[in-house]
């Protein structure tokens, strides 16, 4: 037989499809190796900057903590001279009698070295006098930290020294000690101002620098370091500015721990570091805040030349992969060439024609098998061409036969049809000629007599059912589906009016579905089924309800119920659950025949889910007529 199908251009070459193939296999697993290698890539970047930023920190915090202890040291060496002080304050103290306004505090500054100044600190934590103007009626009541450490030195009896520290306003440098008076009215300040060891502590102060890290760090662009109210420590006229004024002073140094903030529109990552250097043996608190701010844009831009840099050598990978692959599919493919090439001349009738023998071993397999082939073919078809002419004697002789027979099998079938319907005719009129009879007689008889009449009234209902279902089954099977839209309330309402012993709740419906003439008979069998077998005190509910473009109906009975080895065979010939109530089982069997015919599905439920003692529910689906 020859193919009719004709090339079309999506018909590529195989030597064009192996390599698209091979492409295709090699071109994702050189992307999925380069993405994973990008991802490791990406995550150690993330590893490293994370390790970095944390060994940077760690090493600020150290560095930090190792300056303000070689401070406090320092700041210690000064306490003795400071002690030596109060002793001529509180001589003076005396001397005015307790009262302060009486003492010569400029006299007393003069006696004790002008870098020195004097303040007096009431109970109220107000400075009330002093001989540096500035800080007159200074009220510490507003640093409510501080005010504390002033109470209790007031009301204690030692003398306490305090660390020196900057002055918020001027940055000047200042050594401040305390001494309460004998009568704890006041609290006696000294506040040094030594040029002496300014410069020394600036010297040492100045390890506090931390902007070497910033060279070993190539992801940190600026440390600055601020004191716990927001000015920068070792800058000159360094401010900072209103924001991070108000985030160190109002969150950070309050809730004394770090915080971090983005700035994703200039890649930056800025972290506070909180430094707690407070010592409970001082007033003071020096703790310090360290602003480090990250490029986080650096990283993003290395991922970034790596990215190109994988990419480069994907694209450069998938192009050597692309030429080893075409010379490699070349050599592959040559020898079908070749054998297509013989098999396009054997196809053209020459079959005398060989396969030429390539050098690999498959192939050649292929060449002597195809080379057999067209030995077999050609015995075939010398073999074909001497049973053509007996089998076309034979093929005039068959389709006459198959005429005669399909003849004698039409003429069978219609005498059949013609007797069935004889018999159904007749029986049907002997079964109404018996059931009048039997009427009248179950209406002279009493007692026992009388229950086997009404027996018989029952035996022949049932013969009658039996015809209607046969009928229906061959209007079914003969009868071409001529299908059109019908109103259900209508159908639903006369075939209730055939059972008006039934209890049977419906509220109607306006559904129009697709069906015939026949439909009427699934309502006939269910609520027959459902009065038969559930007994004189059954009830019944029909629910119709629209689900899109179909129509679900449910015929529910409070009866017996249906067990479940039985539900499964329920809806096939002869399937009914109980034969000696049924019509011979073919009730629901045609329910099932006639809803496939209307492109529908039925089914059955139990009413109530998981007791089928509690009654049954038989619900099927119709397509809705537009």
């Amino acid at each position: 037989m020859k193919s009719n199908r004709i090339p079309g251009p999506e018909d590529r070459p195989f030597t064009s499809t192996l390599i698209i193939a091979i492409l295709l296999i090699v071109i994702p697993a050189i992307a999925l190796l380069s993405v994973h290698d990008i991802m490791l890539a990406e995550e150690r970047m993330a590893s490293d900057f994370d390790t970095l930023q944390s060994v940077t920190e760690k090493s600020v915090r150290e560095s930090i903590v190792d300056v303000d202890t070689g401070l406090k040291l320092f700041d210690d060496s000064l306490n003795e001279r400071m002690l030596s002080g109060f002793l001529l304050f509180l001589q003076e103290y005396e001397r005015a009698g307790g009262d302060p306004s009486k003492m010569d505090l400029l006299a007393l500054k003069e006696r004790l070295g002008s870098s020195m100044d004097l303040y007096v600190i009431n109970a109220s934590g107000v400075i009330e006098y002093t001989t540096y103007l500035p800080d007159q009626g200074l009220d510490f009541r507003n640093v409510p930290g501080f005010y504390d450490e002033i109470t209790r030195m007031r009301l204690g009896d030692d003398f306490s020294p305090d660390r020196v520290v900057y002055e918020p306003e001027t940055g000047q440098v200042r050594k401040y000690a305390y001494m309460p008076t004998p009568d704890h009215r006041y609290l006696l300040e000294l506040g040094l101002v030594p040029d002496a060891f300014v410069e020394e502590r600036n010297r040492l102060r100045s390890r506090e620098s931390t902007q070497e890290f910033v060279s070993l760090n190539p992801y940190l662009d600026s440390i600055r370091v601020y004191d716990i109210f927001g000015n920068p420590v070792g800058e000159e006229d360094g401010r900072a500015d209103a924001r991070t004024q108000a985030l160190i002073t109002g969150t950070i140094i309050p809730g004394r721990t770090d915080y971090e903030v983005e700035d994703a529109e200039h890649e930056k990552q800025i972290r506070y570091l909180f430094i707690d250097l407070k010592d409970p043996d001082y007033p003071s608190d020096p703790s310090v805040v360290v602003e480090m701010t990250y490029d986080t844009g650096l990283v993003q831009s290395q991922l970034d030349r790596m990215l190109s840099y994988r990419a480069a050598v994907a694209v450069l990978a998938i192009v050597l992969c692309g030429g080893m692959i075409f010379l490699v599919a070349r050599r592959l493919t040559r020898p079908i060439k070749e054998i297509i090439d013989d098999i396009d001349v054997i196809a053209q009738g020459d079959l005398d024609h060989t396969i030429r023998v390539s050098a690999t071993r498959e192939v050649m397999k292929l060449e002597r098998s195809i080379n057999t082939m067209v030995a077999t073919l050609k015995a075939g078809m010398k073999s074909l061409r001497d049973s053509e002419e007996t089998i076309r004697e034979y093929s005039g002789h068959l389709e006459e036969q198959v005429e005669e027979r399909t003849a004698e099998l039409q003429e069978s079938t219609e005498k059949a049809n013609l007797y069935l319907d004889i018999m159904t005719h007749d029986i049907k009129n002997a079964i109404n000629t018996a059931t009048l009879y039997t009427a009248l007689l179950t209406e002279e008889l009493v007692g026992e007599q009388r229950s086997y009449t009404e027996k018989l009234q029952k035996s022949l209902k049932k013969s009658t059912e039996i015809i209607r279902n046969v009928t229906t089954i061959r209007q079914i099977q003969e009868e071409a589906a001529v299908l059109r839209p019908v109103a259900l309330d209508p159908v639903i309402r006369v075939e209730l009016e055939h059972y008006p012993d039934v209890r049977v709740t419906y509220t109607g419906t306006p559904a129009r579905v697709i069906g015939d003439d026949l439909i009427s008979e699934i309502f006939t069998n269910l609520i027959g089924n459902a009065a038969k077998f559930g007994g004189p005190a059954v009830e019944v509910t029909i629910r119709v309800e629209e689900r899109g473009e179909e129509v679900l109906v449910s015929v529910e009975d409070t009866g017996p119920g249906i067990a479940d080895e039985v539900k499964q065979r329920l809806f096939t010939r002869l399937g009914s659950g109980d034969g000696r109530k049924s019509g011979g089982g073919l009730g629901l069997y045609i329910c099932r025949m006639l809803i496939e015919r209307y492109g529908g599905r039925i089914w059955v439920d139990d009413r109530v889910e998981g007791r089928p003692e509690e009654g049954t529910a038989i619900r099927f689906t119709l397509r809705k007529a537009a």
